[in-house]
């Protein structure tokens, strides 16, 4: 049985962890680099940084941020923000990734996630969708849930996955920084449509959300942020928690 997987996730904005709720009103939630160490050793399954004003402000992604993070840690790490090139997808991996995210870039051009999964295979390719409900459907959004489209989630996940995305990380933006619980009908619907691995993101406030959220919807990971950086979930408890709910884990 494949173990479900507990993400810690550091949102960097000027080189500084920050959170916020339903993606505005961010706050500073500390060291980036020592926030890494901590979860790598509190037994996190992997980390995800994403540099979330880095398509806004048109910019790459601070490399060597990402560099410093990478060493500091021995667990599987993924970068985002700003990723719109082979080139820039490389320069990543280099300096530390093992996985990349991709969210507004694929959106804009599309065979940029089957140029990528060709270049550097499916297993370090993750797209991430930022979706709200609209008039009662969910619609894909982009720069940092900034910009509105008008293209449906689900039917967003199934051609990314066509195109070779490994791995799709899922915002919801309506639970987003909430703790209010994750979208775990969407994440279902989700589930049942596409073969690849889903990061459930969004809506993480105690540890029951993880149980409810891995029970009612079978994704393979859940992804916090906030409520690990502020102690109010230790990993070790959440991790403790869903084994004794029969939820595979890697202890």
């Amino acid at each position: 049985m494949l173990t479900k997987r507990i993400i810690s996730c550091l949102d960097i904005k000027n080189g500084r962890t920050v959170k916020g709720v339903n993606f505005v009103d961010l706050i500073d939630a500390g060291d980036p680099v020592e926030l890494a160490k901590l979860y790598s050793k509190e037994g996190a399954d992997e980390l995800i940084f994403l540099d979330i004003s880095a398509t806004e402000e048109k910019r790459k992604t601070l490399l060597d941020l990402v560099s410093r993070v990478g060493e500091s840690i021995n667990i599987p790490f993924t970068v985002g923000g700003g990723i719109s090139s082979i080139e820039d997808v490389d320069l990543l991996l280099k300096a530390g990734a093992d996985k990349v995210s991709i969210n507004s870039a694929t959106v804009k051009n599309p065979d940029l996630i089957n140029q990528l999964a060709d270049k550097f295979g499916s297993q370090c390719i993750v797209v991430a969708i930022d979706a709200k409900q609209i008039n009662g459907k969910w619609k894909v959004h982009l720069v940092g849930g900034k910009v509105p489209t008008e293209i449906d989630l689900f039917e967003w996940a199934v051609d990314v996955e066509k195109r070779g995305a490994g791995e799709i990380l899922f915002t919801s933006m309506d639970n987003d920084g909430t703790k209010s619980g994750f979208a775990n009908e969407a994440l279902a619907k989700m589930n049942s449509l596409v073969n690849i691995p889903i990061i459930a993101s969004g809506g993480a406030g105690n540890i029951q959300h993880f149980v409810d959220c891995f029970q009612e919807s079978n994704v393979d990971a859940a992804l916090a942020a906030s409520i690990f950086h502020f102690k109010e979930v230790e990993i070790i408890k959440l991790k403790k928690e869903l084994k004794n709910n029969m939820i595979a884990v890697r202890l």
